[in-house]
């Protein structure tokens, strides 16, 4: 999700490593699902995303765009998923009668990442603290590495790196494209190779995106990565 603003309007001015400390802790909600309510098509869904969401539901990409749990939509001209806010008040479709998340054990990343945010500079990213954006009175300290609760955390953060510039590199060609056609070609195999397509579960997420991602680069750009 993005935000309007200067990074020292957003946050508390300070940039963030994995084992850093930092003021998250909510003490498990408390049965606030403040955060999952009114977001709009803001909690933008990576392939990682789609993987756990599908493996954990049981339910392939699909089957979460007819029932209406996800949905699509264009940022910057490129086609993505998101999740929808197509339940009551506009809130999460995941979330139970008691608002609470039922698939909270594979949960989205940026889910996992909130109250926290990621800025993206010199071809990396460090974590920032978002302000004003939980309403939980005095969090208490918990290490960004722990709070993410992903496995394999640094292939994670690779892979979270070269998806974010991929889709950068992206948006910047299509705008350069006067042949809207070109536009929809671009849209489709991104959706068809990391969404539509299912990864192999029992087999390495980040080596199948890798492979998935050089040769995408290829189709799309003709570079030989």
């Amino acid at each position: 999700m993005r935000r309007e603003g200067t990074f020292e309007d957003i946050s508390d001015g300070r940039r963030y490593g994995l084992n850093d400390m930092v003021k998250a802790g909510c003490a498990g909600c408390e049965g606030c699902s403040d955060c999952c309510r009114g977001m709009d098509d803001t909690i933008v869904l990576d392939p990682y995303d789609i993987v756990r969401m599908t493996n954990g539901c049981g339910k392939s990409f699909e089957a979460l765009l007819q029932e209406g749990l996800i949905a699509l939509s264009v940022y910057d001209g490129i086609i993505l998923p998101h999740i929808a806010m197509a339940g009551k008040g506009g809130a999460c479709g995941f979330l139970n009668q008691e608002g609470r998340c039922r698939i909270h054990s594979h949960r989205p990343g940026i889910c996992r990442l909130f109250p926290l945010g990621r800025i993206y500079e010199n071809g990396s990213f460090s974590y920032f603290l978002q302000t004003n954006q939980c309403r939980f009175q005095n969090p208490s300290k918990v290490k960004i590495k722990n709070w993410l609760d992903t496995p394999e955390t640094a292939k994670y953060e690779a892979y979270i790196c070269k998806w974010h510039y991929f889709i950068k590199e992206l948006t910047e060609y299509v705008a350069r494209q006067e042949d809207g056609q070109r536009a929809r070609t671009v849209n489709m195999l991104i959706l068809q190779n990391f969404y539509v397509t299912s990864f192999e579960r029992d087999a390495d997420f980040f080596e199948q995106f890798e492979k998935r991602l050089n040769s995408t680069k290829i189709a799309i750009l003709g570079e030989m990565i």
